[in-house]
């Protein structure tokens, strides 16, 4: 068997994205699908395919820690209902536009199953790297519980394809613990719990709790004798208190934080993943999209909370991730999340959080979100000063110059 294919990117200034910093001069060495050297010494490239990154700052793929791989539409009910086979070929176009944005992972907030997985990793769909949390777990009239008022009993679910954001529907910690084990059993990297109400469900006050603490703690339980980890959504500060001491590692979206709140995430050691990209498209395109008056005064409620969110974050030290949660045809405003954090985060710390601490979250350091030895090579060469702005991951058609992914080359580096 031959050598594995070797690429050397020379006088790059590499982003060591576990110290938010850029280091000039480098050359990074890629053997087959990892990078074998980051070096600012001089090394033989002789036998290796050479790429002049003439300066050029070279970053780790970029991690989304929030989407929605199905959510091809914006009317979840009636996403549910569609075949799965047109679900997941509307998924591997929305897969494809993520990774021609520089995402090459993301961890999927509920919908995408081990097929869709494993359909990327076998190459059969290109597109990012998937972490699945299959269904969301979600109490009768929770979060997910997408049935209109009127429906008795689960026969919407019982009509369900199989792909979309219909919840498993658990009452009481046995149900919980089954639904969790069922995640599990079809291969759920980790689990999704809807801890409180939300923006886009028909039913649910977004200041309300949603399940009581022994259920919480039964789904963390399960999660964690399988190895894995729980996520919660949950906008209200009493919400996320309740997930965070259950033990849930990551709460979604928190808009409605106080530094009291914060302060709890951070002595349990819980990551924040605010999602501003999903409010700013759907306050602009809401009404038109046929939203109902209380679903867009929820959204009022949180749209304008996020940035101070995160600022109480940072504050009090927890560990804050990239994520973006978009539906239907907004996906395409993926990036706009690097322009909505930028009021409340330096340039390379919010670089950092769609790196190496989403990384962190995911438990995969050293693999992803660094150019590190042995990490997948999953890099970016890009346009501009990412120490002053990240104005080239916002407009990526033009600021990502050259895209890799697991070795392979997506996008080769024009001549200038």
């Amino acid at each position: 068997m031959g050598r594995p294919q070797r690429i050397a990117i020379r006088h790059a200034r590499v982003f060591d994205s576990a110290h938010a910093r850029l280091l000039d001069g480098c050359t990074v060495v890629v053997e087959g699908e990892r990078i074998a050297a980051v070096t600012r010494e001089p090394i033989a490239v002789d036998d290796a395919e050479v790429v002049d990154a003439e300066g050029r700052a070279l970053l780790p793929g970029l991690i989304d820690a929030h989407v929605h791989v199905v959510a091809a539409s914006h009317d979840l009910a009636g996403l549910a209902l569609q075949p799965a086979s047109l679900v997941g070929a509307e998924a591997s176009r929305i897969m494809r536009a993520m990774l021609q944005r520089g995402f090459t992972t993301v961890r999927d907030a509920g919908g995408a199953d081990f097929g869709l997985r494993e359909a990327q990793a076998r190459g059969l769909y290109e597109g990012p790297r998937l972490f699945i949390a299959g269904a969301p777990i979600s109490q009768t009239g929770g979060h997910s519980d997408l049935r209109p008022r009127g429906v008795r009993g689960r026969d919407l679910y019982c009509a369900c394809a199989g792909l979309g954001l219909a919840g498993a529907i658990a009452d009481g910690a046995d149900e919980v613990r089954r639904a969790v084990r069922e995640q599990l059993r079809n291969g759920a990297d980790q689990i999704k719990i809807m801890a409180g109400g939300g923006i886009s469900s028909p039913n649910d006050p977004l200041e309300g709790t949603q399940y009581a603490l022994g259920e919480l703690a039964a789904a963390v339980e399960e999660a964690d004798a399988a190895g894995v980890y729980a996520m919660a959504h949950a906008y209200s500060a009493r919400a996320v208190t309740r997930a965070v001491q259950a033990g849930v590692r990551s709460i979604e979206h928190g808009n409605l934080i106080d530094a009291a709140t914060a302060r709890v995430m951070k002595r349990h050691g819980a990551f924040l993943v605010p999602t501003l990209a999903t409010y700013a498209a759907l306050a602009a395109e809401g009404a038109r999209l046929g939203w109902s008056e209380a679903m867009r005064a929820k959204l009022a409620v949180v749209a304008d909370r996020g940035i101070e969110a995160i600022r109480l974050a940072r504050a009090e030290g927890v560990p804050v991730v990239f994520g973006t949660d978009l539906l239907g045809h907004m996906h395409a405003q993926q990036s706009n999340e690097f322009t909505l954090r930028a009021a409340a985060v330096p340039p390379l710390e919010l670089l950092q959080s769609a790196t190496h601490t989403a990384a962190q979250l995911l438990r995969q350091d050293g693999r992803l979100g660094q150019i590190t030895p042995g990490a997948w090579a999953d890099l970016l060469l890009v346009e501009g000063d990412p120490a002053r702005d990240l104005g080239m991951l916002a407009r990526p058609e033009q600021g990502i110059a050259l895209l890799m992914q697991a070795g392979r080359v997506l996008r080769p580096l024009a001549a200038r």
